[in-house]
């Protein structure tokens, strides 16, 4: 097993889409792990993983993932999901990874979790105390655990970057929780996937549990401070006052910023515990160039002016298609589907075509009616659910599987013939909604945009036929105005098909 893969597990998330590639450039060979296989395939080091399917919550498909990896990094967590007990959740996925160990006679588990102390009179946030259940439920394996605990990562994507970000660049003056004055160590992303990386090329880490951190201690009041400073805008004011609980901090920051409201509320409940360095043997462990929290700002902005930002927030969400968007049943099967759709004829460059419907969403708008969208994804907002604020994660480059595209999440994307994308606003039901190009003749292509929704309940069913008469008007306009964009000609006006 010494010259097995290495299995990453939360292969495509924030961190784990980082530290994939640092370990194929370090000779190692990986076993990248997730949900959908396509959505690792996706990635840029897609083709040079060993790609598998496995869900934390499904402990067959974990043991077959895990079976012959030399160690595994552990780097998957269940906060973002509004209606789902994070803790429960991280809590039986760290008792599956147990298992899996067992099964797999699995000899390392590298684990990153965060800091903080548990004490009487300050007892830990739900978010940091699941945090640490989850180091010493996976300690419970016959594998060597190694657990690194880390406060912010500071670092163009993360969470914790973006929410200072957003925070300060739109807002002057904040009224804050009082806890803004407590004391944290941010670390660079850089030296977390140095630490990551070296614990597993040094044996002596194994079981051991190593506090991780960068060179600078401060509040995070100071944190805003320095953040102002690096980006040249005036120093923000913030006003510490004691009724101003996490709930209330949390819906006007999902207001502000794009940071999911569960994910915020979250880290805004940690803010009361200190996130310092107690134990700093990891320095002579695995010794790297620490970056100052002021460098590692920097470097963040740079990358996210540049739109250089390799993983994001965004990138954690499922890409798995629904089973009922599939299913076949017969009418009288029972159940309720509901689908809409428009097609169009369109004379002209089907490359050009495809290049407008890759480019939909984000900056680049919705082709037709963007105020009913940005109405829509306030709304969402008011929900807690995501909005329109993600954008589009990578400029004008074609989406890719697993990617957010404002308040919809990638399933497919094929040059030329489809973008399939699943809703993640909240809904009462589940929605699909695709754009299909089918090639006629010689630069003759059938452009359709087509919506499918499974009602949840008599509230779902109600939610379609509200919505129907505003799907007649965009979806007609949208592909009309993708062709007026795209150069081509319109053998007809858009005609409904469904």
């Amino acid at each position: 097993m010494a010259d097995g893969p290495v299995l990453v597990l939360g292969s495509t998330g924030y961190v784990g889409g980082r530290l994939v590639p640092q370990l194929l450039a370090r000779g190692h060979r990986v076993r990248a792990a997730g949900r959908s296989v396509d959505k690792i395939r996706a990635r840029s080091w897609g083709d040079k993983v060993e790609a598998v399917r496995a869900d934390m919550h499904d402990p067959e498909s974990l043991k077959k993932a895990a079976e012959g990896c030399s160690a595994c990094f552990y780097l998957v967590h269940s906060m973002t999901h509004p209606n789902r007990d994070f803790a429960e959740q991280e809590r039986d996925a760290a008792y599956n990874m147990v298992q899996a160990a067992k099964h797999a006679n699995l000899p390392r588990i590298i684990y990153l979790g965060g800091l903080g102390e548990d004490r009487a009179d300050q007892p830990l946030s739900k978010h940091l105390r699941s945090r640490a259940e989850v180091g010493r439920i996976l300690a419970l394996s016959p594998a060597r655990v190694t657990i690194l605990r880390a406060a912010q990562i500071i670092g163009s994507g993360s969470s914790s970057f973006e929410l200072v970000r957003y925070l300060a660049d739109r807002l002057p003056f904040m009224v804050t929780p009082a806890w803004v004055r407590t004391e944290t160590q941010p670390i660079a992303i850089r030296n977390v996937l140095g630490y990551l990386a070296g614990c597993l090329e040094n044996e002596a880490t194994a079981g051991l549990t190593l506090d991780i951190g960068g060179p600078d201690v401060m509040s995070y009041q100071e944190l805003f401070h320095l953040y102002s400073e690096v980006a040249d805008i005036p120093r923000r004011r913030l006003l510490p006052l004691p009724f101003v609980t996490p709930r209330l901090s949390s819906f006007w920051v999902s207001l502000i910023t794009p940071v999911p409201m569960a994910l915020s509320r979250a880290l805004i409940e940690g803010l009361r515990n200190e996130v310092v360095c107690r134990d700093n043997r990891i320095r002579e462990l695995v010794p790297q160039e620490l970056l100052s929290c002021r460098e590692a700002i920097r470097r963040a902005l740079e990358k996210t002016e540049q739109q250089a930002v390799e993983t994001c927030l965004f990138d954690v969400g499922s890409a798995c298609m629904p089973e009922w968007a599939s299913a076949d049943d017969p009418l009288y099967a029972g159940g309720t589907r509901f689908e809409m759709g428009y097609k169009a004829r369109l004379q002209g460059d089907p490359d050009r075509v495809w290049e407008q419907v890759a480019r939909i969403g984000g900056e680049q708008g919705w082709y037709f009616g963007d105020p009913l969208w940005r109405l829509r994804g306030f709304i969402d907002r008011l929900l807690a659910g995501p909005g329109m604020k993600r954008g589009r994660p990578h400029g004008d480059a074609a989406p890719r599987v697993g990617d957010a595209l404002d308040f919809w999440r990638v399933l497919a994307s094929d040059k030329r013939r489809r973008l399939l994308l699943l809703a993640e606003m909240r809904l009462p039901g589940e929605a699909l909604l695709e754009f299909k190009m089918d090639a006629q003749w010689e630069n003759a292509v059938d452009l359709s945009m087509t919506a499918k929704f499974l009602p949840r309940g008599l509230t779902g069913i109600l939610y379609w036929y509200a919505m129907y008469p505003f799907h007649v008007v965009l979806f007609k306009n949208i592909i009309e105005n993708i062709s007026d964009l795209a150069g081509t000609t319109l053998y007809e006006p858009a005609r409904r098909v469904r």
